[in-house]
């Protein structure tokens, strides 16, 4: 009988680089499973269903979300994403650990659904550094970097109800930490 798999949820501001550090961690953890969600936007050129998401009608997403099938859920643009908590289940039923990489609201909906979870938060080493981080992307307007920010805050607040916090200064040392928290699961 297989070990039961555990659920790693890490979440973040934007411009935090919880991509990056996730892509780093698989690299050298290709045991571990990154969540597939499912959405209802259209596909871009070279995705696949099932390996970058779940593509799903409106109709459907939205029969699935009366019916209770969503772990979170969420709403951005018109368009829904989600992760349905039957995925998580099965993969965690097959003893694979799983990340599920999602935006702050929907951490918080898996805390309310899925208490057993770690909940990580990463964070930027200061506010002044991640409004730098996004500036420098050159893509956001100054009053969507505004109204970015004031989200962060928030999310700042809201990050101490999670399990661990990373501060994200250094991708090597927030990669160690990351691991850390990572191993100290497996011997369990």
């Amino acid at each position: 009988m297989n070990k039961q798999g555990k659920l790693f949820v890490i979440s973040g501001s934007s411009g935090v680089g919880k991509g990056t550090l996730i892509k780093s961690f698989l690299e050298k953890n290709p045991q571990v499973k990154l969540s597939v969600s499912f959405t209802t936007r259209t596909p871009r050129p070279g995705e696949q269903d099932g390996v970058n998401y779940f593509f799903t009608t409106k109709k459907d997403f939205e029969t699935a979300i009366k019916n209770g099938e969503f772990l979170e859920w969420a709403q951005f643009s018109e368009n829904y994403y989600g992760t349905k908590a039957s995925y998580v289940e099965k993969t965690l039923n097959k003893g694979e650990n799983l990340i599920l990489e999602i935006e702050t609201q929907g951490a918080l909906q898996v805390m309310k659904k899925f208490p057993q979870a770690e909940f990580i938060f990463i964070l930027p080493p200061s506010l002044e550094d991640l409004e730098k981080r996004l500036r420098g992307r050159g893509t956001e307007t100054e009053k969507a970097i505004q109204k970015r920010l004031a989200v962060v805050k928030q999310e700042f607040e809201t990050s101490k109800l999670f399990t661990h916090r990373i501060i994200n200064d250094n991708i090597e040392t927030a990669l160690k930490e990351l691991q850390k928290i990572f191993d100290g699961y497996q011997n369990v």
